[in-house]
C-alpha cells in the first residue's frame, strides 16, 4: 500500500511515546496522527492493518484511517480522534483520590477484552511471539532459553483477545465511552501474558521511569495495582496469590525490554526466579 503524502504543517504535536509522536490536526478536531520515528516504514503499515481488523471485530478502539508519510520522510497512521479523551494513567495522576475507581474501570475493560473470542487465523498467537523474541534474545543462555520456552509451552491456550501492550496509558475514556489504543501488538492467547504488563508497569518499573512515563509516583502506581487485582481476579483471591501467579508473566516482558534497550535488565529478570 502506498502512503498518502501529508504536510506536518497541518498538525500540532500533542504527545510522544516509545515509538514516535502523536499530533492533532490544526483545523479538523476529528483527526489525529500517530507518527513513527524515522526509519520505521513497515511498522505503521502493519499497525494500521492490525488496528483495522481489531476495529472491525467491534473491540472499542479509535477508527484507523490512512497510512501516511510526511514531508520529512516519517511514516504514520491517521486515526479518528477521540476529543476530550484521557488515559487511565493520566487520570490517576491528575486525580489520585479516585485511583480505586480508575483501576476498577480499567480492570473491567480488560476482563471484557480477555473474554472476547477471536478468529485465530487472523492474528498471531502470543506464544509464537514470545518464542520469536526468545530466539532473537542475545542475553539469555541456552539453558535459560530452554527453561523459558518450557514455561511458555505449558501455559494453557485460550482463543481470546490480548492487547499485547496492556499499560494503563493504553486505555482512554471520555464520558462513559472507553477505548483501547496502541494495538500494534494485538494477538490472542492466555490473558495472563497481558496482565503481566499491568503488574510490570505498576510494581516493577523504577520511580524515575514511572514518573516520566505515567506522571505519578511509584507508590500511586502500586496503589493502582492493589485496586486493579481484586477487580480483575475477584475480591476473594488474596493479593499475594495473584502476584505469585502473575510475576513470571511480567518477567517475560524482559524479552521485549531487552530487545528495545539492547542490554540485559536484571531488575525485570528477578521476576523470573523459579523459572531460570
Amino acid at each position: 500500500m502506498d502512503p498518502i503524502r501529508i504536510s506536518l504543517n497541518d498538525y500540532v504535536l500533542s504527545g510522544g511515546g516509545a515509538n514516535g509522536e502523536s499530533y492533532d490536526h490544526k483545523t479538523d478536531p476529528s483527526v489525529m496522527l500517530k507518527l513513527y520515528f524515522p526509519g520505521k516504514m513497515q511498522q505503521p503499515l502493519d499497525e494500521m492493518n492490525l488496528s483495522r481488523k481489531v476495529f472491525e471485530m467491534g473491540i472499542p478502539t479509535p477508527e484507523p484511517g490512512d497510512y501516511v508519510v510526511t514531508d520529512d520522510g516519517r511514516y504514520g497512521i491517521r486515526f479518528r480522534r477521540i476529543v476530550g479523551k484521557k488515559s487511565y494513567s493520566r487520570a490517576t495522576a491528575d486525580e489520585p483520590q479516585h485511583v480505586a475507581r480508575f483501576a476498577t474501570e480499567f480492570a473491567g475493560m480488560c476482563r471484557t477484552l480477555h473474554a472476547t473470542h477471536v478468529d485465530t487465523t487472523q492474528f498471531e498467537n502470543v506464544k509464537e511471539r514470545y518464542y520469536r523474541l526468545l530466539a532473537e534474545n542475545p542475553f539469555f543462555t541456552p539453558v535459560q532459553k530452554d527453561s523459558l520456552a518450557r514455561f511458555i509451552a505449558d501455559v494453557p491456550d485460550e482463543d481470546t483477545a490480548i492487547h499485547g501492550d496492556l499499560q494503563f496509558s493504553n486505555a482512554i475514556f471520555v464520558g462513559d465511552k472507553r477505548y483501547f489504543i496502541d494495538l500494534g501488538d494485538f494477538c490472542w492467547g492466555n490473558h495472563l501474558f497481558d496482565v503481566g504488563m499491568v503488574y510490570l508497569c505498576c510494581c516493577l518499573d523504577g520511580e524515575a521511569f514511572i514518573q516520566e512515563t505515567f506522571h505519578m509516583t511509584r507508590a500511586l502506581a502500586m496503589q493502582f495495582w492493589t485496586h486493579f487485582a481484586p477487580a480483575y481476579f475477584g475480591p476473594d483471591v488474596p493479593l499475594k496469590e495473584v502476584e505469585e501467579l502473575i510475576r513470571p508473566y511480567a518477567g517475560l516482558k524482559t524479552l521485549i525490554i531487552e530487545r528495545d534497550t539492547k542490554c540485559p535488565m536484571p531488575e525485570f529478570r528477578a521476576a523470573l526466579k523459579g523459572i531460570i
